[in-house]
């Protein structure tokens, strides 16, 4: 099939799939789309499966203004051909949290740059910019666990400043992240725990809430 069958095809087996329910539902929850089929994750894996990782295909889902195209597209699109530039267009477009999640896991935290690259998403102050950059840090602490001393540094004052300031979706990006950093060692623990040591009787909520889901972590 050439590409414009292909998204034919993929259009119909959404159609077949769709569920009103869960599309219903996601709005209820503010997970707005153009369009969404309402079709579950584990189906849309499956039509996934159904085709080769192909570049073409993968960026004309991805300008579709379908929920479950752009989830399609991070499952297809290969590593290879997807250049730091195309990374910055898609996360610039990325509108909520559901996409931003599912971008993040299937796609960004592979990227041979993503360490560098997700660095520098979360200096952006933009609301979902900010949160792929966390989500993938996360995703990164996971595989490999381990940073060196200037880029822990950097990562942490980055992090106290993003949760202290940046939206819900940012923060609990934000406590991804420093979860993943404090599991690898308690050396890594205590480094977070002295960060947020002076916010136990702040006198703002954001500062003791982060204070305080830091000790639940560590108890």
């Amino acid at each position: 099939m050439d590409l414009h069958e292909q998204l034919k095809d993929i259009k119909t087996q959404l159609r077949l799939s769709m569920n009103g329910a869960v599309s219903q539902s996601m709005r209820e929850k503010g997970l707005v789309y153009k369009l969404n089929f309402g079709v579950e994750l584990p189906r849309i894996k499956m039509i996934a499966e159904g085709y080769e990782k192909d570049h073409s295909l993968a960026q004309a889902l991805w300008k579709e203004d379908i929920r479950e195209c752009k989830i399609l597209a991070g499952m297809l699109q290969p590593i290879d051909s997807f250049f730091p530039e195309i990374a910055d267009i898609w996360v610039e477009s990325i509108q909520n949290i559901e996409i931003a999640e599912l971008t993040s896991m299937n796609l960004f935290q592979h990227l041979p740059y993503a360490p560098a690259k997700s660095f520098q998403w979360i200096a952006d102050e933009r609301e979902y910019i900010q949160t792929c950059g966390f989500l993938t840090i996360a995703r990164l602490l996971m595989k490999k666990g381990d940073m060196n001393e200037r880029t822990a540094n950097e990562f942490l004052d980055q992090a106290v400043c993003a949760f202290l300031t940046g939206s819900y979706h940012v923060r609990n990006a934000v406590m991804a992240a420093i979860r993943r950093f404090m599991q690898h060692s308690e050396e890594h623990a205590f480094r977070v725990c002295r960060r947020v040591e002076e916010m136990e009787h702040a006198e703002t909520e954001i500062e003791q809430l982060l204070y305080n889901l830091v000790r639940y972590e560590v108890e």
